[in-house]
């Protein structure tokens, strides 16, 4: 009678209310991957509303309430989402896929049930650790490069301290102007701030190979201008890196890439020694990767553990003889930096309870050690001989370990420095989270962040020491950057009846302390010693950091926030978001941000947002500089990058570093005309006031500067010196594209496509030249000049597009990507030498003059991938990268070529589109126990 009872009640409720709650049973189970594996942090929604009904535990283990004979949607990204009914102690398989669209996120919004093709904004979700090894790509920046087509990267040389990193950008912006979380939580810049290089020059930014890319489970990338969300330098969008959560198996990935350029490989053109070159194989790298997972405690707790080691050998290559262009006396090494790197990170959560809604203990960090060895230019005996080591009598010494000498009859003495650095990053993230009776989410975090540079001379000279060749070997110092934040967050949906979890509300606030500080050298570094020779002061490659050079800087910022997320009717969805921050430093800002998704149908999505933004000047651009000694005219002067807090800046009209504001407007639509597939559309416009550049070059002579300024630079004796300032609007506006369809074919196969572009454009809007540096045109010129606007405006290609083919049948898995490169256009310095309208003489009259403007047209890599499952424990991957050799296009005008070596890398190419290395080719093996 009892059971007869419940029956005719649930049918008499159900015709009153929209779900059966007094029908909903607790039911237990597992959800496992193909593998026999658990899988954590599986979704169990409400088809209809959405609604979290349960999420899996570190263990695969789920407990939930509901109806024995309704569905239940099971979502998981990078998982086929699932559709069934629950049984008693059941155990459900989800069968894993590239890229799953339909999974709950995190970013760009504080609600707790957000799936993708919802967001008012547009956001890439990656499954790094199923895609990590479809590439012989070791690092997670160059592999995202390849992912999202708005984010570039490509490894710079002959640009000092930008060699040692890999700094990636995003819309075409600055490297510093793209937030990076991990696991919700800011991530801390590395220490260097740029001076070099065609790419993020005067800036700083976040690397993301310190720290092991095999910990990474998830990237999800907002393509939208975040400040009022997230604060400071989410001008661009953000990156959030998810840890993995497993907590039973071994992963154990190793393997070994090399690269075949059989067109520009050194080793092919170097009869005549003219060349540093290596074997035909080269930029060899070796890595093993280590991750493991435990339980902790009784209540679904975990530790993952990861461990990456690397060594990459440098890579020389040089412009092919028969394609005409002369000998490149001036970078005979040019060449990708050697990297050795060991990186250790770990992830946890630990219920402190067992209740329905434990207080959770949560914690991740780790520790990443990277050695690095680069080539400077070439010092030749010929051109400079206050380059090398020198008797009295002003007769070389010659040095054969270190000098070499070309074999053709010229007879030529040469050698390129190295300059190595030493890159300590630490980090560590500490935090409770939980939600109060009253329903209330709240967390509570502390982070830690540290990064430290340390450059060293290798193979070098200070030339300045008359009469021997030794040292050979310079401390030069370096430079630290801390941070420390702290943070605290609330968040609850709201409502009853029609407005159920319509009101997501979210506040908090945050507290931040960074440290930045330049340390001194040894003393022969930097120094130059009383010589009669005019030889050249410190490390040759580069010098030493100087007493005068040494700071220890720091700051302290506040921030309150306020997110409101609210659905006025079920198919539109407002958010709204505000935040105040208060520096020690330049003052404050507010900003703001409105953002919308009406769902015109079912399958049809309208999106777009309106926000206000900022980056606030890092301490490494307010506090850097750098005095570089050299004998000119016989005597010893200066040359100095000038910190912004210096007499100096305030002689030249500059005022102390500002915030960066900024406009961005996005439109955009989500379609799903048909099962599994997805169509992603989002045009955007950021306009950006006061960018902080690195001026151009200025000395005492230059007509026109204030009588202050040259009187000060006398007295100082210094040469030439140069400005951080915040001088340029823009502004780039572009469009994104993300159309993926998969297929699952059958119980045994399925395919997936997957075609991703960004098209873009950056406008110079204005250049505000500070009073002290305006006195005539040749000043103004030179402030900014078109050299640097055209690096500014060619930080990313005007195009660029991925598609994927990837099919898998059984134990085999194949596919092909394809990535095009639209057009890149920069300058060389001319022969002026201050790159302001750059001119070059032509091959066939040297009278006369033409732009020194380097065309890098559209080009189009092709890479291929093949797996094999060997057993549930083994798998096999082989593949090549750039499988036709495809570089790109000389850095020379063509009728030029008597000019070339020009640019910024000193080299044939620009550090630009796919890079100079060529085909690359890789295999790995991957086991999991």
């Amino acid at each position: 009678m009892a059971i007869l009872y419940r029956f005719i009640l649930c049918v008499v409720l159900s015709s009153f209310l929209s779900y059966q709650v007094f029908c909903q049973e607790i039911f237990e189970g597992r959800v496992l991957d193909e593998q026999n594996q658990p899988i954590e942090n599986v979704l169990f929604l409400n088809p209809q509303t959405k609604k979290i009904l349960g999420e899996s535990n570190a263990r695969g283990e789920v407990t939930l309430n509901w109806n024995a004979n309704k569905d239940v949607l099971i979502s998981r990204l990078n998982y086929y989402v699932h559709k069934t009914k629950l049984k008693p102690n059941f155990t459900i398989y989800l069968k894993e896929q590239s890229q799953e669209l339909q999974g709950v996120i995190t970013l760009g919004t504080r609600s707790l049930n957000r799936v993708i093709t919802e967001s008012p904004v547009p956001i890439d979700v990656i499954n790094y650790k199923q895609i990590v090894n479809l590439s012989g790509r070791a690092d997670l920046t160059s592999n995202l490069s390849y992912l999202v087509p708005s984010f570039n990267f490509n490894k710079q040389t002959g640009a000092d301290g930008a060699d040692h990193l890999e700094i990636g950008t995003l819309r075409g912006l600055g490297p510093d102007q793209t937030l990076v979380l991990i696991n919700g939580k800011r991530r801390h810049p590395t220490a260097l701030v740029a001076l070099f290089g065609p790419r993020g020059r005067g800036n700083s930014g976040v690397d993301l190979n310190a720290f092991p890319s095999s910990i990474v489970s998830d990237i999800e990338v907002l393509r939208d201008g975040a400040s009022a969300q997230y604060g400071s330098d989410a001008i661009a969008g953000v990156i959030n890196i998810k840890l993995k959560k497993n907590a039973s198996k071994w992963n154990l990935a190793t393997g070994i890439s090399t690269y075949y350029d059989y067109d520009y490989n050194t080793s092919l053109f170097n009869a005549d020694n003219q060349y540093y070159s290596g074997n035909l194989l080269d930029g060899n790298t070796l890595f093993l990767n280590i991750n493991k997972g435990w339980g902790l405690g009784n209540n679904g707790g975990f530790i993952n553990v990861s461990l990456d080691v690397l060594q990459q050998d440098k890579s020389l290559r040089q412009a092919n003889p028969k394609d005409g262009l002369p000998i490149n006396t001036g970078q005979r090494a040019f060449s990708t930096p050697s990297n050795n790197n060991i990186s250790m990170f770990y992830n946890l959560e630990l219920p402190l309870t067992a209740s329905k809604n434990p207080v959770i203990l949560y914690s991740f960090g780790g520790y990443n050690n990277k050695i690095s060895d680069a080539f400077a230019f070439s010092r030749n005996w010929s051109l400079r001989p206050n380059r090398f080591p020198r008797n009295s009598d002003g007769s070389l010494i010659f040095v054969p370990e270190i000098m070499r000498i070309t074999t053709d009859s010229t007879k030529q003495i040469y050698y390129n420095p190295h300059f190595q650095a030493a890159v300590v990053d630490a980090s560590h993230v500490i935090g409770l989270k939980g939600t109060t009776r009253n329903q209330w989410n709240w967390e509570i975090s502390n982070t830690i962040g540290f990064n430290d540079f340390h450059f060293y001379g290798s193979q070098t000279f200070n030339a300045s020491i008359i009469g021997q060749s030794k040292p050979n070997n310079f401390d030069d110092g370096g430079f630290n950057f801390t941070q420390i934040i702290q943070n605290v967050d609330f968040t609850k949906s709201f409502g009853k009846g029609v407005i159920k979890n319509n009101l997501n509300l979210s506040f908090g606030g945050e507290v931040r302390t960074e440290f930045y500080n330049i340390y001194e050298g040894e003393v022969l570094s930097y120094k130059a010693l009383p010589n009669s020779l005019g030889q050249a002061a410190g490390s040759q490659g580069l010098p030493g950091y100087s007493k005068s050079d040494i700071v220890s800087a720091q700051r302290f910022n506040l921030a309150l926030y306020g997110d409101l997320d609210y659905k006025p009717f079920k198919i539109w969805l407002l958010n709204f978001a505000v935040r105040g921050e208060q520096y020690s430093d330049f003052g404050g800002v507010f900003i703001y941000k409105f953002a919308q998704l009406l769902k015109l149908s079912k399958f049809f999505n309208i999106r777009g947002s309106f926000s206000t933004g900022f980056r606030a000047p890092s301490l490494q651009q307010i506090n850097y500089s750098n005095t570089l000694s050299s004998f000119s005219g016989g005597n010893l002067v200066q040359s100095r990058i000038v910190s912004n807090r210096e007499n100096l800046a305030r002689l030249a009209g500059i005022p102390k570093l500002k915030q960066e504001t900024s406009v961005n407007y996005s439109l955009g639509f989500t379609w799903k005309p048909i099962k599994n597939l997805t169509l992603t559309l989002d045009a955007y416009l950021i306009k950006l006031k006061d960018r902080v550049v690195l001026s151009g070059l200025y000395n005492a002579s230059n007509p026109g500067l204030p009588l202050n300024l040259v009187n000060e630079l006398n007295v100082l004796n210094v040469a030439t010196v140069r400005f951080f300032t915040n001088a340029v609007n823009t502004t780039n506006n572009g469009l994104d594209i993300v159309l993926d369809y998969n297929l699952l074919l059958n119980s045994s196969q399925s395919i997936k496509f997957l075609l991703a572009g960004n098209v873009q454009a950056v406008r110079l809007d204005q250049i505000n030249v500070p009073s002290g540096l305006s006195g005539n045109q040749a000043l103004i010129d030179n402030f900014f000049s078109t050299r640097e606007q055209y690096f500014l405006k060619n930080s990313a290609p005007n195009a660029k597009f991925n598609f994927l083919i990837d099919y898998k049948v059984k134990r085999f898995d194949v596919g092909v990507r394809l990535t095009y490169f639209g057009l890149v256009e920069l300058t060389g310095v001319g022969i002026s030498g201050d790159g302001v309208n750059p001119v070059v003489a032509t091959d066939a009259n040297p009278n006369v003059f033409v732009p020194e403007v380097y065309t890098f047209s559209p080009k189009i890599v092709t890479d291929i991938f093949a797996s094999f499952k060997v057993s549930n424990l083994v798998t096999v991957f082989a593949g090549a990268d750039n499988v036709f050799n495809v570089h790109p296009d000389y850095g020379i005008v063509p009728a030029a070529k008597n000019a070339a070596y020009d640019n910024e890398t000193g080299g044939p190419w620009d550090a630009v589109q796919m890079g100079y290395n060529g085909l690359r080719l890789f295999t790995k093996l991957v086991f999991n126990f």
